[in-house]
Parts: structure tokens; C-alpha cells; sequence
């Protein structure tokens, strides 16, 4: 079981590091749901870490829809995610009609080539989840799907989890549940949807809000509880 955290100062990846967590996404811009942070945050906390640091390439909070300017600029962040030290990219394109981009999203694993890629929660923006799991079944390169199941709480979502899930089994593909898990629920979700990733938010921050630093001991706890 692998517990990634969301993390978008230094201070952040440094404390879920050490409370054992196993991997970072680096987002600035939280409250928009995650935009691609600075240069300098980049490559300071993927110097500093030991553990994979991915990173999110999102130039804006206005969708999954993006023109070629945006592409471009997501290209090129890209480039210099990889110079900077990262792991890896998290990213995810649909078009006007919600369904996966696949030409945006071609051009983007392209740039990518010899990173870890994340194809983040556009996924949950999709109009029919299983044609876009489909979709992006074709793409070796993708690791993992990061979802809510559509829901804004994967906690509300474990049929639809548990259903993906079982549909990625065979295949290259794996399903990471994350928004709305905590302590409190992470033992019913995983004893209903069996993945072997999970990713926290609010979860593991004090007072659950992004307003304020990641909890070592709420890492450490679900740690525990899930024995990851």
C-alpha cells in the first residue's frame, strides 16, 4: 500500500516524508485544485526529498480543456520538471465534450518520456468514466488514475471505485482513490475497494483544511491503520 500526499511548500513535502509517506504531489494553488507550483519550489523540494516527487502540470483552475497556448506551456513545464529532479507528472485533458483528448494527450506523454505519469481527477470530470478508462488503457505509459469515482468524496464512491478497480486488474493500470479520505473512513473505503494506492489531502492536514500544514501524526496513523 502506497500513501501519496499532497504538498505544495517544501516545509509540507519535508513533514509527510518523515512521517513515512510514499510519495509526494507538488501543487501550488490548492483551493484551485492544484496548478503547477514554481520552478524554485520544483526543484528545491525534489532535491531535498528522498521519496518520488510528481508534479502537477495544470497552467490553469478553468477546466481540463485546454488551448494550444496552454499545451504548449504544459509542454514546456514538462521539459523542466524533468531538468528540476522530478519523478514524475500528474496531468489529465479532456475536450469540450468531456470525453479524453486523446491528441493533447498524446503530446503530453511524449514530452514526459522517462517519467512516472499520473492522469489526475479530469478523470472524474469525464462524461462516461469507463470509455475514458478504455482510453487511457492504451497508453502504457500512464501508471495510475488518480479518482473520486466521480464523487466529491471517494468515501461516496466505492462502488464505482471497486468496479474501476476490478477493470484495471488485468492491465498496466492502477486506480488511485483519493479526495474526502481520512482516518475516520479509510478502513470501511478499503475494506470495500481493495486499491493499493491512495492519496490524501485535508486528510492529513490539521484541522483538515488547506489553510493550514500536513499533521505528522495524522500520516502516521493511517499508516498504521492501513499498514502501509
Amino acid at each position: 500500500m502506497l500513501i501519496e500526499v499532497i504538498a505544495d511548500t517544501l516545509s509540507d513535502a519535508l513533514i509527510a516524508q518523515e512521517a513515512g509517506a510514499g510519495r509526494i504531489e507538488l501543487v501550488t494553488g490548492l483551493a484551485e485544485g492544484g496548478l503547477t507550483a514554481g520552478y524554485g519550489v520544483i526543484e528545491r523540494v525534489c532535491k531535498e526529498l528522498k521519496i518520488p516527487v510528481n508534479v502537477m502540470i495544470r497552467p490553469h483552475s478553468r477546466g481540463f480543456c485546454y488551448s494550444e497556448e496552454d499545451l504548449e506551456i504544459m509542454i514546456q513545464d514538462i521539459s523542466i520538471c524533468k531538468k528540476l529532479g522530478a519523478a514524475g507528472v500528474v496531468f489529465g485533458v479532456l475536450t469540450p465534450d468531456n470525453e479524453v483528448h486523446i491528441d493533447h494527450l498524446q503530446r503530453l506523454i511524449d514530452a514526459a518520456a522517462g517519467l512516472d505519469i499520473t492522469f489526475h481527477r479530469a478523470f472524474d470530470e469525464a462524461d462516461d468514466q469507463f470509455a475514458a478508462l478504455d482510453s487511457l488503457k492504451q497508453y502504457p505509459q500512464i501508471s495510475r488514475i488518480l479518482t473520486s469515482g466521480g464523487e466529491r468524496s471517494a468515501a461516496n464512491a466505492a462502488a464505482r471505485l471497486r468496479k474501476l478497480n476490478e477493470l484495471t486488474a488485468d492491465s498496466h493500470l492502477k486506480i488511485m482513490a483519493g479526495a474526502g479520505l481520512s482516518i475516520e473512513n479509510i478502513t470501511a473505503f478499503l475494506d470495500e475497494v481493495p486499491v493499493t494506492e491512495v492519496h490524501f489531502g485535508t486528510g492529513v492536514r490539521f484541522q483538515s483544511s488547506y489553510d493550514h500544514q500536513i499533521d505528522p501524526e495524522r500520516v502516521r496513523k493511517i499508516i498504521k491503520i492501513i499498514g502501509a
